[in-house]
C-alpha cells in the first residue's frame, strides 16, 4: 500500500511537499496546468522519485443533458488523460458530479458518461477512480455513485471526509460495507459537522475505526488530503491512517 499527499494544481507545493511519501496528487486541467503545458523536467524534479497521480478537473460536470456538451466533456478528459499518461501518472481521480442528482432517468446518462471516460483512461494507460462527492450539490449520492461503479466497473476513490459531510459515519460504514472491494484509491483527512472540512486525522469526528474493521488488507493507493502543508500534521496524519490499515509508514 502506497501513502501519498495531494497538492493542488501547484508544482512548487509539490516540490515542497515531504519526501516520505510515496506519490503526489497534482490538480490538471482547469484553470492553470492544461494538457502540454506541464514541462516534463520541472515535473519530474518536484516528484524527486515519487510516483504520480493526477485529480481531473473539480468543477467540471461529468454529465449534462445537452448530448454535445456530454461530447465534448469526454473529449477535454480524453486529452487530460492522454497528457497524464505521458507524464507518467498512474491513477486519474474524477468527481462523480451530474446535472441533476435527484432525477432517476438521467443517472443512465451519468453512467455513460463514467464509463466512456474511464475507457479513455485505460486506453491512455491511466485508471480512472471515480470520487464519491455527494455532499455537494452536484455530486450524485453515495447511494447512486455505489450502483453506477457496479454497472460500469468502475474502481473507486473513496474520501473518508465527504460521506461523513453526507451521512455522517453510518454512511461510511454502510458504503465501505457494500461497496469496499471496489475502492482503489482513498482520500484520508478529518472533519466536523459544523462544515470544517480537509482536518488533520484525528481533530474531527470521523471514527477512523470503520475503515479499518471495513478494508481490512487494503493494498491501494491512500492520498492525505489535510489543508495544511505543515509537515509535522501531514505527517501524524499518515501515520494514523497507516496504523488504521495495518501498515508502517
Amino acid at each position: 500500500m502506497d501513502i501519498g499527499v495531494t497538492v493542488g494544481d501547484d508544482l512548487d507545493r509539490l516540490a515542497a511537499s515531504p519526501a516520505r511519501f510515496d506519490f503526489c496528487e497534482l490538480g490538471v486541467g482547469e484553470p492553470t496546468l492544461v494538457p502540454g503545458e506541464i514541462d516534463p523536467e520541472r515535473l519530474a524534479d518536484a516528484l524527486a522519485g515519487r510516483d504520480l497521480l493526477v485529480h481531473l478537473p473539480y468543477s467540471q460536470r461529468l454529465a449534462t443533458y445537452v448530448p454535445e456538451v456530454n461530447d465534448a466533456i469526454v473529449d477535454y478528459q480524453r486529452r487530460l488523460l492522454n497528457a497524464a499518461g505521458d507524464l507518467g501518472a498512474e491513477k486519474a481521480v474524477l468527481h462523480a458530479t451530474s446535472a441533476d442528482r435527484d432525477d432517476v432517468d438521467f443517472r443512465e446518462t451519468a453512467g455513460e458518461q463514467l464509463r466512456r471516460v474511464a475507457d479513455a483512461g485505460r486506453k491512455a494507460g491511466v485508471e480512472v477512480v471515480v470520487e464519491n462527492v455527494g455532499h455537494q450539490h452536484a455530486g450524485l449520492q453515495l447511494s447512486v455513485l455505489g450502483d453506477l461503479v457496479r454497472e460500469t466497473g468502475t474502481p473507486i476513490c473513496f474520501d473518508v471526509g465527504h460521506a461523513y459531510m453526507e451521512g455522517g459515519n453510518k454512511a461510511i460504514k454502510r458504503f465501505l460495507r457494500s461497496h469496499g472491494d471496489r475502492i482503489s484509491h482513498l482520500h484520508c483527512h478529518d472533519v466536523r459537522r459544523r462544515g470544517d472540512t480537509h482536518l488533520p486525522v484525528g481533530a474531527g469526528e470521523v471514527d477512523y475505526d470503520l475503515v479499518e474493521s471495513e478494508l481490512a488488507g487494503f493494498d491501494g493507493t491512500v492520498a492525505l488530503e489535510v489543508f495544511t502543508d505543515d509537515e509535522t500534521l501531514l505527517l501524524d496524519s499518515a501515520a494514523r491512517v497507516a496504523d488504521r490499515l495495518g501498515v508502517s509508514f
